[in-house]
Protein backbone atom coordinates (compact mmCIF):
# COMPACT_ATOMS: atom_id res chain seq x y z
CA UNK A 1 0.00 0.00 0.00
CA UNK A 2 1.34 3.42 -0.92
CA UNK A 3 2.01 5.74 1.96
CA UNK A 4 -0.13 8.77 2.72
CA UNK A 5 1.70 12.00 2.03
CA UNK A 6 1.26 14.47 4.86
CA UNK A 7 2.53 17.98 5.50
CA UNK A 8 2.56 20.08 8.65
CA UNK A 9 1.87 23.81 8.48
CA UNK A 10 3.45 25.55 11.45
CA UNK A 11 5.77 22.79 12.53
CA UNK A 12 8.12 24.70 14.83
CA UNK A 13 5.81 24.74 17.87
CA UNK A 14 5.45 22.09 20.52
CA UNK A 15 2.41 20.48 18.88
CA UNK A 16 4.14 20.43 15.51
CA UNK A 17 7.18 18.81 17.07
CA UNK A 18 5.04 16.13 18.67
CA UNK A 19 3.32 15.46 15.35
CA UNK A 20 6.72 15.02 13.73
CA UNK A 21 7.86 12.67 16.48
CA UNK A 22 4.77 10.51 16.08
CA UNK A 23 4.43 10.52 12.31
CA UNK A 24 8.09 9.81 11.60
CA UNK A 25 7.39 6.33 12.97
CA UNK A 26 3.95 5.82 11.44
CA UNK A 27 4.20 2.89 8.99
CA UNK A 28 1.60 4.35 6.63
CA UNK A 29 2.91 7.92 6.43
CA UNK A 30 5.42 9.83 4.36
CA UNK A 31 6.17 13.29 5.75
CA UNK A 32 6.42 15.53 2.72
CA UNK A 33 6.97 19.04 4.14
CA UNK A 34 7.03 20.97 7.40
CA UNK A 35 6.65 24.74 7.35
CA UNK A 36 7.96 27.53 9.55
CA UNK A 37 8.25 31.15 8.53
CA UNK A 38 10.73 32.00 11.30
CA UNK A 39 12.94 28.97 10.70
CA UNK A 40 12.72 28.60 6.93
CA UNK A 41 15.66 26.57 5.62
CA UNK A 42 16.74 25.15 8.98
CA UNK A 43 16.76 21.45 9.79
CA UNK A 44 13.75 20.53 11.90
CA UNK A 45 16.04 19.03 14.54
CA UNK A 46 17.49 22.50 15.20
CA UNK A 47 14.18 23.39 16.81
CA UNK A 48 13.18 19.90 17.92
CA UNK A 49 16.50 18.49 19.19
CA UNK A 50 14.94 15.18 20.20
CA UNK A 51 14.67 14.46 16.45
CA UNK A 52 18.42 14.45 15.82
CA UNK A 53 19.30 11.45 13.63
CA UNK A 54 15.57 10.87 13.10
CA UNK A 55 14.92 13.33 10.28
CA UNK A 56 16.83 15.40 7.72
CA UNK A 57 13.78 17.49 6.80
CA UNK A 58 14.18 21.24 6.57
CA UNK A 59 11.50 23.81 7.27
CA UNK A 60 9.88 25.31 4.20
CA UNK A 61 7.70 28.40 3.90
CA UNK A 62 3.92 28.17 3.96
CA UNK A 63 3.91 29.54 0.42
CA UNK A 64 6.08 26.61 -0.69
CA UNK A 65 3.72 23.87 0.52
CA UNK A 66 2.88 21.44 -2.27
CA UNK A 67 -0.27 19.39 -2.67
CA UNK A 68 -0.51 16.47 -0.25
CA UNK A 69 -3.01 13.91 0.98
CA UNK A 70 -3.42 15.28 4.52
CA UNK A 71 -2.44 18.68 5.88
CA UNK A 72 -2.02 19.21 9.62
CA UNK A 73 -2.46 22.85 10.63
CA UNK A 74 -0.51 23.87 13.76
CA UNK A 75 -0.91 27.59 13.32
CA UNK A 76 -1.77 30.47 15.69
CA UNK A 77 -5.42 31.13 16.35
CA UNK A 78 -6.95 32.96 13.39
CA UNK A 79 -4.36 31.86 10.82
CA UNK A 80 -6.29 28.81 9.66
CA UNK A 81 -9.44 30.85 9.05
CA UNK A 82 -7.69 33.41 6.90
CA UNK A 83 -6.25 30.86 4.46
CA UNK A 84 -8.50 27.82 4.79
CA UNK A 85 -9.55 27.85 1.14
CA UNK A 86 -5.88 27.79 0.10
CA UNK A 87 -5.26 24.82 2.38
CA UNK A 88 -8.33 23.00 1.10
CA UNK A 89 -6.90 23.29 -2.41
CA UNK A 90 -3.66 21.68 -1.24
CA UNK A 91 -5.12 18.68 0.60
CA UNK A 92 -8.30 16.63 0.47
CA UNK A 93 -8.15 16.13 4.22
CA UNK A 94 -7.23 18.65 6.92
CA UNK A 95 -6.70 18.27 10.65
CA UNK A 96 -6.57 21.68 12.35
CA UNK A 97 -5.05 21.92 15.83
CA UNK A 98 -6.09 25.55 16.41
CA UNK A 99 -9.38 26.78 17.86
CA UNK A 100 -10.61 28.20 14.55
CA UNK A 101 -13.20 25.51 13.73
CA UNK A 102 -13.96 23.81 17.05
CA UNK A 103 -17.34 25.44 17.57
CA UNK A 104 -20.32 24.53 15.43
CA UNK A 105 -22.11 27.89 15.42
CA UNK A 106 -21.27 31.53 14.89
CA UNK A 107 -23.34 32.41 17.97
CA UNK A 108 -21.09 30.37 20.23
CA UNK A 109 -17.97 31.67 18.52
CA UNK A 110 -19.07 35.29 18.97
CA UNK A 111 -19.93 34.71 22.63
CA UNK A 112 -16.47 33.35 23.48
CA UNK A 113 -14.21 35.09 20.94
CA UNK A 114 -16.02 38.46 20.98
CA UNK A 115 -16.40 38.68 17.21
CA UNK A 116 -18.16 36.96 14.36
CA UNK A 117 -16.48 34.01 12.73
CA UNK A 118 -15.05 34.97 9.34
CA UNK A 119 -16.45 31.83 7.65
CA UNK A 120 -19.45 30.63 9.68
CA UNK A 121 -20.82 28.72 6.70
CA UNK A 122 -18.05 26.11 6.92
CA UNK A 123 -18.02 25.56 10.70
CA UNK A 124 -20.13 22.43 10.34
CA UNK A 125 -17.71 21.04 7.73
CA UNK A 126 -15.31 20.25 10.59
CA UNK A 127 -15.83 17.35 12.98
CA UNK A 128 -14.96 18.13 16.59
CA UNK A 129 -11.80 16.24 17.37
CA UNK A 130 -12.39 14.00 20.41
CA UNK A 131 -12.47 10.47 18.93
CA UNK A 132 -14.26 8.93 21.91
CA UNK A 133 -17.24 11.18 21.16
CA UNK A 134 -17.07 11.52 17.37
CA UNK A 135 -15.47 8.30 16.09
CA UNK A 136 -18.20 7.34 13.63
CA UNK A 137 -18.30 10.83 12.11
CA UNK A 138 -14.51 10.87 11.80
CA UNK A 139 -14.55 7.71 9.71
CA UNK A 140 -16.19 9.66 6.87
CA UNK A 141 -14.69 13.08 7.61
CA UNK A 142 -12.48 15.22 5.41
CA UNK A 143 -11.95 17.94 8.02
CA UNK A 144 -11.33 17.57 11.75
CA UNK A 145 -10.79 20.32 14.32
CA UNK A 146 -8.77 18.98 17.25
CA UNK A 147 -10.16 19.76 20.68
CA UNK A 148 -8.53 22.04 23.22
CA UNK A 149 -6.40 20.38 25.89
CA UNK A 150 -8.36 21.65 28.91
CA UNK A 151 -11.61 20.88 27.14
CA UNK A 152 -10.43 17.34 26.34
CA UNK A 153 -9.54 16.57 29.95
CA UNK A 154 -12.82 17.99 31.24
CA UNK A 155 -15.12 16.55 28.58
CA UNK A 156 -13.70 13.04 28.85
CA UNK A 157 -13.98 13.21 32.64
CA UNK A 158 -17.65 14.21 32.58
CA UNK A 159 -19.03 12.74 29.35
CA UNK A 160 -20.52 9.55 30.90
CA UNK A 161 -22.32 11.57 33.57
CA UNK A 162 -23.72 14.20 31.23
CA UNK A 163 -24.66 11.72 28.53
CA UNK A 164 -26.74 9.79 31.06
CA UNK A 165 -28.19 13.01 32.53
CA UNK A 166 -27.03 12.25 36.06
CA UNK A 167 -25.84 15.69 37.20
CA UNK A 168 -27.35 19.04 38.09
CA UNK A 169 -26.46 21.13 35.07
CA UNK A 170 -25.80 24.48 36.73
CA UNK A 171 -23.46 23.44 39.53
CA UNK A 172 -20.40 21.88 37.89
CA UNK A 173 -17.11 23.41 39.04
CA UNK A 174 -13.87 22.52 37.24
CA UNK A 175 -10.35 23.54 38.21
CA UNK A 176 -7.46 22.53 35.96
CA UNK A 177 -3.76 22.69 36.69
CA UNK A 178 -1.67 22.95 33.53
CA UNK A 179 1.97 22.76 32.54
CA UNK A 180 3.99 25.58 31.00
CA UNK A 181 3.95 24.01 27.51
CA UNK A 182 0.29 24.97 27.18
CA UNK A 183 1.52 28.53 26.61
CA UNK A 184 3.44 27.59 23.45
CA UNK A 185 7.04 27.41 22.24
CA UNK A 186 9.18 30.53 22.08
CA UNK A 187 10.66 29.19 18.83
CA UNK A 188 7.31 28.92 17.08
CA UNK A 189 5.31 31.48 15.14
CA UNK A 190 2.56 30.99 17.71
CA UNK A 191 4.61 32.18 20.66
CA UNK A 192 3.58 35.81 20.28
CA UNK A 193 -0.12 34.94 20.31
CA UNK A 194 -1.48 34.58 23.86
CA UNK A 195 -4.66 32.94 22.58
CA UNK A 196 -2.77 30.21 20.72
CA UNK A 197 -4.98 27.14 20.30
CA UNK A 198 -7.71 28.87 22.28
CA UNK A 199 -5.81 29.08 25.60
CA UNK A 200 -6.42 32.44 27.20
CA UNK A 201 -3.48 33.03 29.57
CA UNK A 202 -1.37 31.39 32.26
CA UNK A 203 -4.02 32.04 34.90
CA UNK A 204 -7.67 32.10 33.90
CA UNK A 205 -9.98 32.36 36.93
CA UNK A 206 -13.02 32.86 34.67
CA UNK A 207 -13.91 33.22 31.02
CA UNK A 208 -11.65 30.52 29.54
CA UNK A 209 -12.59 29.87 25.94
CA UNK A 210 -12.40 26.09 26.27
CA UNK A 211 -15.68 26.34 28.21
CA UNK A 212 -17.37 26.84 24.85
CA UNK A 213 -16.30 23.34 23.84
CA UNK A 214 -17.57 21.86 27.10
CA UNK A 215 -20.97 23.50 26.62
CA UNK A 216 -21.13 22.29 23.04
CA UNK A 217 -20.19 18.66 23.67
CA UNK A 218 -21.88 18.03 27.02
CA UNK A 219 -25.25 19.76 26.74
CA UNK A 220 -27.17 16.86 25.13
CA UNK A 221 -30.15 19.05 24.32
CA UNK A 222 -30.05 20.92 27.64
CA UNK A 223 -28.19 24.04 28.69
CA UNK A 224 -25.14 22.98 30.70
CA UNK A 225 -23.08 25.54 32.62
CA UNK A 226 -19.48 25.11 33.71
CA UNK A 227 -17.72 27.16 36.37
CA UNK A 228 -14.16 26.77 35.14
CA UNK A 229 -10.72 27.99 36.18
CA UNK A 230 -7.23 27.17 34.88
CA UNK A 231 -3.94 27.69 36.66
CA UNK A 232 -0.40 27.16 35.36
CA UNK A 233 1.78 25.26 37.82
CA UNK A 234 5.39 24.12 38.01
CA UNK A 235 5.38 21.33 35.45
CA UNK A 236 6.12 21.32 31.72
CA UNK A 237 3.58 18.86 30.33
CA UNK A 238 0.22 17.88 31.64
CA UNK A 239 -3.34 18.80 32.54
CA UNK A 240 -4.96 17.72 35.79
CA UNK A 241 -8.69 18.47 35.91
CA UNK A 242 -10.60 18.28 39.20
CA UNK A 243 -14.32 18.36 38.47
CA UNK A 244 -16.98 18.80 41.15
CA UNK A 245 -20.46 17.70 40.07
CA UNK A 246 -23.66 17.28 42.05
CA UNK A 247 -25.70 14.20 41.30
CA UNK A 248 -29.45 14.25 40.79
CA UNK A 249 -29.94 10.86 42.45
CA UNK A 250 -28.29 8.82 45.15
CA UNK A 251 -25.68 6.66 43.42
CA UNK A 252 -23.05 4.39 44.87
CA UNK A 253 -19.45 4.21 43.71
CA UNK A 254 -20.31 0.82 42.24
CA UNK A 255 -23.04 2.49 40.15
CA UNK A 256 -20.54 5.05 38.90
CA UNK A 257 -17.99 2.34 38.06
CA UNK A 258 -20.61 0.63 35.90
CA UNK A 259 -21.46 3.85 34.08
CA UNK A 260 -17.83 4.61 33.24
CA UNK A 261 -17.12 1.02 32.23
CA UNK A 262 -20.13 1.02 29.93
CA UNK A 263 -19.02 4.18 28.15
CA UNK A 264 -15.26 3.63 28.14
CA UNK A 265 -14.67 -0.09 28.60
CA UNK A 266 -13.57 -0.58 24.98
CA UNK A 267 -11.73 2.71 24.57
CA UNK A 268 -8.01 2.15 23.89
CA UNK A 269 -6.88 5.43 25.45
CA UNK A 270 -9.16 5.79 28.47
CA UNK A 271 -8.04 4.25 31.77
CA UNK A 272 -10.05 4.29 34.98
CA UNK A 273 -7.61 4.87 37.83
CA UNK A 274 -8.98 4.34 41.31
CA UNK A 275 -6.68 2.32 43.52
CA UNK A 276 -7.05 1.37 47.18
CA UNK A 277 -3.32 1.55 47.85
CA UNK A 278 0.00 2.47 46.23
CA UNK A 279 1.65 5.80 45.41
CA UNK A 280 -0.69 6.73 42.54
CA UNK A 281 -4.25 6.08 43.62
CA UNK A 282 -5.68 8.78 41.37
CA UNK A 283 -4.72 10.16 37.94
CA UNK A 284 -1.27 11.74 37.83
CA UNK A 285 -0.23 13.78 34.75
CA UNK A 286 3.52 13.23 35.12
CA UNK A 287 2.97 9.50 34.48
CA UNK A 288 1.31 10.40 31.16
CA UNK A 289 4.09 12.49 29.60
CA UNK A 290 4.45 11.44 25.98
CA UNK A 291 1.37 9.21 26.04
CA UNK A 292 -2.05 9.49 24.43
CA UNK A 293 -3.93 8.24 27.48
CA UNK A 294 -6.55 10.00 29.54
CA UNK A 295 -6.66 8.65 33.09
CA UNK A 296 -9.91 9.18 34.99
CA UNK A 297 -10.71 8.63 38.66
CA UNK A 298 -13.53 9.62 40.98
CA UNK A 299 -14.71 9.68 44.57
CA UNK A 300 -18.11 10.24 46.12
CA UNK A 301 -18.45 12.69 48.97
CA UNK A 302 -19.89 10.56 51.76
CA UNK A 303 -21.62 13.58 53.30
CA UNK A 304 -23.39 14.96 50.22
CA UNK A 305 -24.38 14.25 46.63
CA UNK A 306 -21.09 15.71 45.36
CA UNK A 307 -18.96 13.54 43.08
CA UNK A 308 -15.36 14.55 42.43
CA UNK A 309 -14.04 13.37 39.05
CA UNK A 310 -10.32 13.70 38.34
CA UNK A 311 -8.72 13.36 34.92
CA UNK A 312 -5.17 13.71 33.64
CA UNK A 313 -3.65 13.98 30.16
CA UNK A 314 -0.48 15.15 28.45
CA UNK A 315 -1.63 18.44 26.90
CA UNK A 316 0.70 17.99 23.92
CA UNK A 317 -0.49 14.44 23.23
CA UNK A 318 -4.09 13.62 24.11
CA UNK A 319 -4.60 17.38 24.26
CA UNK A 320 -3.06 18.09 20.84
CA UNK A 321 -0.81 16.02 18.56
CA UNK A 322 -1.62 12.55 19.86
CA UNK A 323 -5.35 13.11 19.57
CA UNK A 324 -4.84 14.52 16.06
CA UNK A 325 -2.96 11.37 15.02
CA UNK A 326 -5.67 9.24 16.61
CA UNK A 327 -8.20 11.08 14.43
CA UNK A 328 -5.93 10.62 11.40
CA UNK A 329 -5.86 6.87 12.00
CA UNK A 330 -9.65 6.71 12.26
CA UNK A 331 -10.14 8.79 9.11
CA UNK A 332 -8.00 6.35 7.12
CA UNK A 333 -9.17 3.07 8.60
CA UNK A 334 -5.86 2.33 10.33
CA UNK A 335 -5.59 0.66 13.69
CA UNK A 336 -6.48 3.51 16.02
CA UNK A 337 -3.47 3.00 18.25
CA UNK A 338 -0.89 3.11 15.44
CA UNK A 339 2.25 4.98 16.62
CA UNK A 340 0.44 5.93 19.86
CA UNK A 341 1.19 2.96 22.11
CA UNK A 342 3.97 4.48 24.26
CA UNK A 343 2.87 3.73 27.88
CA UNK A 344 4.82 6.47 29.65
CA UNK A 345 7.71 6.22 32.10
CA UNK A 346 8.04 5.18 35.70
CA UNK A 347 9.68 6.33 37.88
CA UNK A 348 9.41 9.97 36.90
Amino acid sequence: MSKIKISIAGGSGYAGGELLRLLLFHPNVEIQQVSSERHFGKFVYKIHPNLRKQSTLKFCSLSDLDDCDVLFLCLPHGASISNINVYKNKAKKIIDLSADFRLDSNEAYKKWYKKDHALPQILTDFIYGIPELRREEMKEASFVSSAGCNATATILALYPLYKNKLVQLDKTVVEVKVGSSEGGNKNSEASHHPVRSGCVRSFAPTGHRHVAEMEQELSFGEEARFHFSATSIDMVRGVLATCHVFLKDNLTEKDIWKIYRREYGNEPFIRIVKERDGNYRYPEPKLLAGTNYCDIGFELDRYSNRLVVISAIDNLMKGAAGQAVQAFNIMHGFEETTTLTFPGLHPV
